[in-house]
């Protein structure tokens, strides 16, 4: 019989995709191809194939850090039923939730959160639950008073009948309980009117709020949402350390004041803390949530410090009702100052995007990550829905990514004088792609009405065409086939075709132009909370809205209003023979750049409808407007470079 120490926890399997490995190598090849047909044709020299060969350059180290992510993918199999057997005392764990905003973030789907969590399936005494609330919202500590209610009867139910889904509003989703056991049934139908009454007095109008501030509430009176003291209450504590009872669950509002830097979610988590293929790199980037972290690596360790590293606080250490007091100086704005919190210490300060940066500063210490991937999935969250939500969410991510690259914590500086190994310096430099790449994508757009409003080429007219020929359709049918292999559909796969291009146009370019003007001086980065919808029921994805695209009066939307209208101008200037005379027909706009140019319009298809439609599915007419400026300027332009 095995000894129980003696077997693994997790265990990482490699895999090679050798004809994955084949195509990514050949697009490389293709790539470099083209590049080396751009120097060589001298003959073709201008501002114009200057541009291309600019951005097919930087496509090209794109593409390296894609596959240099890509190259060798590994999957973690773990085996907790194990883990019993092999320490004797199960660890402490803090839980943190994070919410800035009752409107944007829904407080019922916050509670879910909590509630799913304090059902976890581990010893209740050994883990304790912290909601910060960045928006001292009085409904959302009301909304944690009534849900550790239903929590003394929900945690009990799911782990009597080893319940998997434990977030009540995706549990509930069915409306009917299907099984033969009447306990169970008796159970499980009284658990949901519990839950649907929840609902109810969650679901209130915040203005509501303020008669109800007397008592506990008491402390919201004179509260702003930037401007307010700390707050911190032990709605439960697990006095007794019942195993299987539940955990502490406290909420916590730190100090702000005005014009006082508070340094956005990095410096709420400091408050609260005292993919396959990067898995087989140095490992996976913190992406926010699902994580958890060591409390050693989040104080500042490095492998080599462990050896030497003081005593770690624990939950146990100390009895959370008399650590209030202590808790509220910590939360005080000015606690952190001259420390090395946010520097050295917690979450990393510098960028909206802290995740990434804290995670980042982790991996230049020498640390690993690995990717738990659980069967059945251990959490899911809600994506955003919505157009402007979902730009606004990518344009946070990009401006994010930027912030970090023109800073000191660059990878680059990382690679040279920490300890971020080169394989995973291109992995970061893959996600730092998100501020970049949108440039590159936007001036080859623009490219090619330049080349048709002014009848010359940029693509070549020769043998060379074979080349973005081949690498076209090799990178079409390369990702249609992973697409159909992973059970998705053509549509699937064509719809993220056009994502993969309004995305970044529209988004990434905002973003790379929010840190442009932060580095001119001109305007600073601010945190745009990202909206959550509540799903409305289990079909929700059959909703005949939720493949619309829909939009707002947001900049995020005028690149792409205005490199569709450049498109449409120029087919019609095309059409319609409004074109100059070219130099000679080696020279003249072609063929290969209409086509180009149709299938932009295709790719945009979503915001062509929205030029005709009305309401959220329709852009704005001011947007339209000055897309229409833009756009006319941009010919006025190409005009000017024909006449000169």
């Amino acid at each position: 019989m095995a000894n129980p120490n003696s077997l693994p926890l997790y265990e990482k399997y490699w895999y090679k995709h050798n004809y994955k490995r084949v195509l990514d190598s050949f697009i490389l090849i293709l790539l470099l191809l083209l590049l080396g047909y751009r120097i060589i044709s001298i003959n073709n020299y201008s501002f114009h194939w200057f541009v291309a060969l600019i951005c097919e350059l930087w496509f090209t180290l794109s593409w390296v850090f894609t596959i240099s992510t890509q190259w060798n993918p590994a999957l973690i199999k773990t085996y907790p039923h194990l883990l019993l057997q092999s320490v004797q005392e199960l660890p402490p764990v803090d839980l943190f939730v994070t919410t800035a905003d009752d409107e944007l973030e829904p407080p019922i789907i916050t509670m879910n959160t909590v509630l799913s969590l304090l059902a976890l399936d581990y010893p209740s005494h050994k883990l304790a639950c912290y909601v910060s609330d960045d928006g001292c919202s009085p409904l959302i500590f009301y909304a944690l008073q009534e849900s550790s209610k239903f929590a003394k009867h929900w945690v009990p139910f799911c782990k009597k009948y080893k319940i998997q889904v434990r977030a009540p509003f995706r549990y509930f989703c069915d409306d009917e309980c299907t099984t033969n056991n009447e306990e169970f049934n008796h159970e499980w139908l009284r658990m949901k009117r519990m839950y649907e009454n929840l609902s109810h007095k969650i679901e209130v109008d915040p203005k509501s709020i303020p008669s109800l501030l007397e008592g506990e509430f008491d402390v919201f009176s004179n509260t702003q949402r930037t401007n307010h003291p700390t707050i911190i209450k032990v709605i439960w504590e697990n006095k007794e350390m019942v195993e299987d009872g539940l955990p502490h669950l406290i909420y916590i509002s730190r100090e702000k004041r005005p014009k006082q830097p508070h340094h956005f979610k990095a410096g709420a988590m400091n408050v609260l803390y005292l993919g396959a293929g990067l898995a087989g790199l140095q490992g996976i980037f913190y992406g926010g949530t699902n994580c958890f972290h060591r409390r050693k690596v989040i104080y500042g360790l490095s492998p080599d410090d462990v050896e030497n590293e003081g005593r770690i606080y624990s939950p146990n250490d100390i009895n959370v009702t008399k650590a209030v007091e202590e808790a509220t100086q910590v939360a005080c704005y000015g606690y952190e100052y001259g420390t090395g919190w946010g520097k050295q210490v917690g979450w990393i300060y510098g960028s909206i995007t802290e995740d990434v940066l804290t995670g980042l500063t982790i991996h230049k210490k020498g640390w690993r990550s690995e990717l738990c991937t659980p069967d059945p999935v251990a959490f899911r969250g809600c994506a955003p829905i919505g157009g402007p939500t979902s730009m606004a969410q990518h344009k946070r991510w990009a401006t994010g990514m930027l912030e970090i690259f023109f800073s000191k914590h660059c990878p680059i500086f990382g690679t040279i004088f920490g300890k971020l190994s080169f394989r995973q310096f291109l992995a970061y430099m893959w996600i730092m792609n998100w501020g970049f790449n949108p440039v590159a994508l936007v001036c080859y757009s623009c490219l090619l009405p330049y080349c048709i409003i002014t009848n010359s080429n940029f693509l070549p007219k020769d043998w060379g065409i074979c080349i973005p020929i081949a690498l076209i359709v090799t990178y079409m049918v390369y990702t249609l086939v992973e697409y159909l292999i992973s059970g998705m559909t053509i549509r699937a796969w064509w719809n993220n075709q056009r994502m993969s291009l309004i995305t970044p146009m529209n988004a990434g370019f905002c973003g790379f132009i929010t840190i442009l003007l932060k580095l001119l001086g001109i305007s600073n980065t601010i945190f745009d909370i990202t909206k959550k919808d509540i799903p409305s029921s289990s079909d929700e994805v059959q909703d005949k809205d939720a493949s619309r695209h829909t939009f707002d009066k947001s900049l995020v939307f005028l690149p792409g209003t205005t490199i569709l209208l450049l498109q449409l101008t120029s087919i019609f200037i095309k059409l319609f023979g409004f074109q100059p005379q070219g130099l000679s027909e080696n020279y003249e706009c072609g063929v290969a750049e209409m086509l180009c140019s149709v299938y932009w319009i295709m790719s945009y298809w979503p915001f062509l409808r929205g030029l005709f439609e009305r309401g959220k599915y329709g852009i704005p007419f001011s947007t339209i407007r000055k897309g229409a400026a833009m756009t006319c300027l941009f010919v006025f332009l190409c005009r000017s470079t024909i006449s000169s």
